[in-house]
């Protein structure tokens, strides 16, 4: 019997932590009949009645009628979605991608003129006229 109850006690707590959650994450126009924090009280202290009591009452229900299990509607069809984050977005990544680019080829221009100048002056150090033909682009 003692195992039951022990059971139960732990059904009840996990029903609660879910509950909270679920209220403390829900949207303000999401939740229906007493504020956020009467339903945060009634929760802690009446953990049981509390729990059942947001999850019937205090929470709207999904206008497609269901939430992570839904198989009614596919996402494109739902309407305009949350913008996507910067790792999803492919144009975000273009973006990335060709300031990359030309960062890039703006580094290595710098990088042959220096070579360019410092050779010109070894060059003249030693007494040798400087290179004039041109060097191949890259």
């Amino acid at each position: 019997m003692a195992r039951l109850y022990i059971l139960l006690f732990v059904v009840q707590v996990v029903l609660a932590v879910c509950a909270l959650i679920s209220c403390l994450s829900a949207e303000e126009d999401d939740i229906r009949h007493l504020p956020r924090i009467a339903w945060v009280l009634m929760i802690l202290f009446a953990p049981l009645i509390g729990s059942i009591a947001w999850f019937v009452a205090g929470r709207k229900r999904k206008a497609d009628g269901g939430g992570m299990w839904s198989t009614g509607t596919r996402p494109a069809e739902r309407g305009p979605q949350r913008p996507l984050a910067p790792d999803d977005d492919p144009e975000f990544l273009r973006s990335i991608q060709e300031r990359s680019r030309k960062e890039d080829q703006e580094l290595f221009q710098r990088w042959e003129e220096d070579l360019r100048r410092r050779e010109d002056d070894l060059r003249r150090r030693e007494g040798d006229p400087p290179r004039e033909e041109p060097r191949p682009e890259v």
